[in-house]
């Protein structure tokens, strides 16, 4: 897979900016230790802005912008053929050449930039409020790689969309069992209340989970005391 694959099988903005927030609501609930997560979603990041992104732990990561022109993807999958840091230090060529100056800005994001101000991606999409579909760069990706931009394990949760995915990964990774049936209702931005928390930590409160919930913008029930 390549990010014009990506680019194809995408969701609506609206739709990935609700996939985000389940995505980092589930990591939060699985995962008290922020350092342990692989997603999360920031409603303040800056103003005007939210960022969802991820991070396995081993160099890989990806955020995304949404903001007043539309939403930024930057992904880096740091063993892809694309790295700049096996193309004498720069971006591969077409990754980021063609964004528009509506988000050119996030290109040069000090967060998504190196010590020397390189953009540390090996993929990038955008879309614009008014656009119908998301864009990316001419590129001539290099031969005879299945997964030449790592996009292929960035985006996967993305692309896929089912619950079942999720508790695919979650399963794998944190090496207990995950109940399907609360990452769907996750999935489908039900309000939290405990017995949904529960059933997929027993360990963890509402309360626990107090500062997530804000900063992730996921919907609780009002009656509920966190």
């Amino acid at each position: 897979m390549t990010v014009y694959d990506v680019a194809r099988q995408f969701p609506t903005i609206a739709d990935l900016r609700d996939l985000s927030r389940s995505l980092a609501m589930l990591d939060a609930i699985l995962s008290p230790d922020w350092e342990s997560r692989y997603y999360s979603f920031n409603t303040g990041w800056a103003a005007g802005e939210e960022m969802a992104s991820m991070r396995n732990g081993s160099g890989d990561e990806y955020s995304i912008v949404f903001s007043a022109a539309g939403v930024y993807v930057r992904g880096f999958s740091h063993e892809a053929p694309m790295s700049p840091y096996g193309n004498d230090g720069e971006p591969w060529p077409g990754v980021i050449d063609d964004v528009p100056e509506a988000f050119r800005s996030f290109v040069e994001e000090p967060a998504f930039t190196d010590e020397d101000g390189v953009p540390v991606a090996t993929a990038c999409l955008w879309r614009g409020k008014t656009d119908d579909q998301w864009r990316h760069g001419t590129i001539d990706f290099p031969e005879s790689c299945a997964d030449p931009d790592g996009t292929t394990g960035l985006f996967s949760l993305l692309v896929d969309r089912s619950p079942e995915a999720f508790q695919r990964f979650a399963e794998d990774y944190y090496e207990a069992p995950v109940d399907l049936t609360a990452v769907s209702n996750v999935y489908a931005l039900r309000p939290l209340d405990q017995e949904l928390v529960s059933s997929l930590n027993a360990e963890i409160t509402l309360a626990d989970l107090a500062r997530d919930i804000s900063e992730i913008g996921y919907p609780r029930l009002d009656r509920e005391s966190v």
